[in-house]
């Protein structure tokens, strides 16, 4: 098996076999977290107008997500994992639109099978990227708006690469590397409100969930779906 580490957007669009699109802060957390919560399915956008449309539409009941960290006028929800787990979201679609990882997702064309990745779903995900036994797995790091690297999504890469060539990693070691991490200290920081330290804590929550979130197309739009071991 090829594992291949890439990063940012044109990462996602070079990506090939099994692809993880690896948003840590924190899109991915963020749709983990609703998933957990009974949401039926992320359809994941790259405008914050489609989203609105969706929802506009009946397609979904809510819209989450961020343009610049903050959530857009007309958005429910923003990209706070801790915003959502507060939420009853039981049978909701919810269209999800970033500036890092939904991107990726949109650009990840190659894909023969698609993953939204983060630490909180990190082994599940691992198990279900090998899956098949595919020639290749593609693990792809979108960083900050899917142009600049952040430690948090590279060791996130790396973590998936130790757990799928059957190494157990390091969860401990990982959480401090990141909380090390310029990103990291912007939670908490008072004039940042829309990055409250609770969304810190449930991203670093290594192995959170025992599900993957599994993209797939559904009438043209990429859609995140909690897929656990068979």
């Amino acid at each position: 098996m090829d594992i291949v580490i890439e990063s940012l957007l044109d990462g996602a669009r070079r990506a090939r076999g099994h692809v993880a699109i690896i948003d840590v802060f924190r899109a991915f957390t963020t749709a983990a977290v609703a998933l957990a919560k009974g949401a039926s399915e992320v359809v994941m956008v790259g405008s914050a107008d489609e989203a609105l449309a969706l929802r506009a539409q009946g397609r979904v009941q809510l819209c989450m997500g961020e343009i610049g960290g903050r959530a857009p006028p007309g958005f429910d929800f923003g990209n706070s994992p801790y915003e959502v787990s507060a939420a009853d979201l039981a049978g909701c679609a919810i269209a999800q639109r970033t500036g890092a990882g939904t991107q990726g997702i949109v650009a990840a064309a190659q894909a023969t099978r698609l993953y939204a990745a983060s630490l909180v779903t990190a082994s599940a995900t691992a198990r279900a990227l090998v899956r098949g036994t595919p020639a290749a797995v593609t693990l792809v790091a979108m960083g900050n708006n899917a142009v600049v690297r952040t430690d948090e999504d590279e060791i996130c890469a790396l973590h998936l690469r130790n757990l799928i060539e059957g190494r157990p990693g390091h969860v401990e070691g990982a959480r401090q590397m990141i909380l090390a991490s310029r990103e990291a200290s912007y939670f908490g920081d008072p004039t940042r409100p829309h990055l409250p330290r609770a969304d810190l804590d449930i991203a670093l929550d290594i192995d959170r969930y025992d599900f993957a979130i599994r993209v797939e197309l559904d009438d043209g739009y990429p859609v995140g779906r909690a897929e656990r071991a068979q």
